[in-house]
């Protein structure tokens, strides 16, 4: 069916009348997703419905990222009050702290990454559900109905999405099933999925007791079964969905809606802007992305990475200490440590306190609602399991614990105990989807994917609006870079959009490692509400769509 229009049900149609003015906005990873958001609010649907709509949509046509597979978060402002819907995967209760490990207590190479044993029990369903029990507007199987329409009839992969296959195919080899299922999305021809036009049926039907009790479930547990994998009926049917407190925290003279813990990025990009500002004196006169710019950045960088690594993991499993975290004399603090002049050493960049793939969408509808969702597989495709009869790809969330205190992850992330594996378990995640609200109205919202990347783009992005007056698609599409506290003296930058040569070179002889990343980071996608017109803008690195809707008057 190529990029033709998707109907829903109640397509509703404008006023034909008088001038136009922009009442909503939808920045979504591709066109597919885009026109489906597009729709929902144009017939009258809000942001909630759009969400619910794109996600699933997107879990056919973005089969690396958008899942039922997997698990994420979901930041809603409503009728001016907010929530996080946390749908994140949890552990298995046959999981254990040393799963991963071999006799001489060693991780055993990709266990944690490729098949069966690398899956946490999927969230998506639930938490789509959920969020539209408390908020939605249109029948729920209306809203899956696009999802079902793409999967059946097919969809046209990205140029771009094509070539990433490739590497994925390789890197599975013949480990999974991942091949006999997505080998043929690599043609430039419709791609259809007859196993997930069903599953999808038959959970707009039924609802998630389909995936989490019904034939999915039993589909579910038979492939783990088939690759001796951990998810058992059991942990399907404990599955909860968890409405947690955003982080909220006033910067400057805006309100910051964050994702709070399992999540590390909403203390992260708060601590970011704060320390930011209480460097103001240091940065001043250091253009966007020169050599001091991106030195002082990176040490904030390190410091931030230093405290989640000791400090951040499941709230319900261990004690966060967030206040303490966030305290605004705590942040001074850590600001000071900032050495403007040379890299710090790690012994000085210890936690302060004492004692690629991921999708993001965000959507604004015309009662200034807003949602910003992050949902991933984890890696590109997950775990390369396929159930079969079911036509979903599995995660590999189970990467995202600490495997082994101190042994970085597939994103070079350390831990400490605090993440470590345990039954019942979420994993601690990056992810930030992100709302900023002035006067209590929504003013911004965005997030992105990129594994440990993500919370120093967003940052970066919010800084590109609001200290450089860049746009939404200049801030999504602007060079940026990443600190990560390990190696010490490494920044990386997204490959297809370098650092200034310049820059480079200076921080080269300051003594810094200045490389591309090993992944094209970040697919950015944000909506900025501000004097009376709505801005809309997806990362152009990637295949991602804006669109701002206009009603007529």
């Amino acid at each position: 069916m190529g990029r033709s229009r998707l109907l829903i049900p109640l397509f509703f149609i404008l006023a034909a009348c008088g001038s136009e003015k922009p009442v909503a906005a939808v920045a979504m990873p591709d066109t597919y997703a885009a026109e489906v958001a597009a729709t929902v609010l144009e017939s009258g649907g809000n942001a909630v419905d759009a969400s619910i709509a794109a996600a699933f949509s997107l879990a056919v046509t973005l089969p690396e990222a958008g899942n039922i597979g997997g698990g994420g978060f979901m930041l809603v402002f409503v009728e001016g009050e907010s929530n996080f819907i946390d749908y994140r995967e949890t552990a298995p209760r046959l999981a254990h702290r040393d799963m991963y490990l071999d006799d001489n207590g060693d991780v055993i190479e990709n266990a944690s990454r490729i098949g069966h044993r690398a899956a946490g029990v999927p969230g998506t369903v639930a938490g789509m559900w959920l969020a539209h029990q408390r908020y939605g507007t249109m029948p729920w199987s209306d809203l899956l109905a696009p999802a079902i329409q793409l999967a059946r009839t097919g969809f046209v992969a990205d140029e771009i999405q094509r070539g990433e296959l490739q590497e994925e195919l390789d890197y599975f080899g013949d480990a999974v099933n991942f091949a006999e299922h997505f080998g043929a999305m690599q043609s430039g021809e419709q791609f259809r999925q007859p196993d997930l036009a069903k599953t999808l049926e038959r959970i707009a039907r039924i609802g998630p007791d389909e995936f989490y009790r019904g034939e999915t479930a039993r589909l579910l547990v038979a492939e783990m079964e088939r690759g001796d994998g951990l998810i058992t009926m059991e942990d399907l049917d404990a599955y909860k969905v968890v409405e947690r407190d955003p982080l909220r925290s006033e910067w400057r003279d805006l309100e910051i809606l964050a994702a709070p813990p399992p999540s590390s990025g909403g203390f992260a990009i708060v601590q970011l802007l704060k320390m930011k500002d209480y460097l103001a004196p240091a940065f001043e006169g250091h253009g966007h992305n020169s050599p001091q710019y991106v030195h002082l950045v990176a040490e904030m960088e390190k410091r931030v990475f230093a405290d989640r690594a000791e400090y951040l993991g499941d709230p319900d499993y261990v004690g966060v200490p967030m206040d303490e975290l966030l305290d605004e004399a705590y942040l001074r603090r850590r600001a000071l440590e900032v050495n403007e002049n040379q890299i710090s050493a790690l012994d000085d960049a210890r936690p302060g306190l004492e004692s690629p793939d991921t999708t993001h969408f965000s959507i604004v509808d015309r009662w200034g609602n807003a949602v910003a969702n992050t949902y991933t597989l984890n890696g590109s495709y997950g775990n390369g399991v396929v159930v079969e009869g079911a036509g979903f790809l599995l995660n590999n969330e189970m990467d995202d614990f600490s495997v082994k205190p101190g042994v970085p992850n597939m994103y070079g992330v350390v831990g400490s105990t605090a993440n470590e594996i345990q039954p019942g378990k979420r994993m601690l995640s990056s992810m930030s989807p992100t709302i900023l609200l002035r006067d209590d109205k929504v003013e911004m919202v965005l997030g992105t994917p990129g594994g440990s990347t993500i919370f120093t783009t967003v940052f970066q992005a919010i800084v590109n609006i609001y200290d450089f007056g860049m746009t939404p698609i200049e801030a999504a599409g602007a060079a940026r870079f990443h600190h990560q506290l390990l190696p010490p003296d490494l920044v990386t930058y997204s490959p297809t959009v370098p650092l200034p040569a310049e820059t480079i070179g200076a921080l080269g002889d300051a003594g810094y490692r200045v490389e591309p990343h090993s992944f094209n980071y970040g697919d950015l996608h944000i909506i900025y509400s501000h004097d009376g017109k709505i801005e809309a803008g997806s990362d152009p690195r990637f295949w991602g769509e804006s669109r701002v809707i206009m009603q007529k008057q």
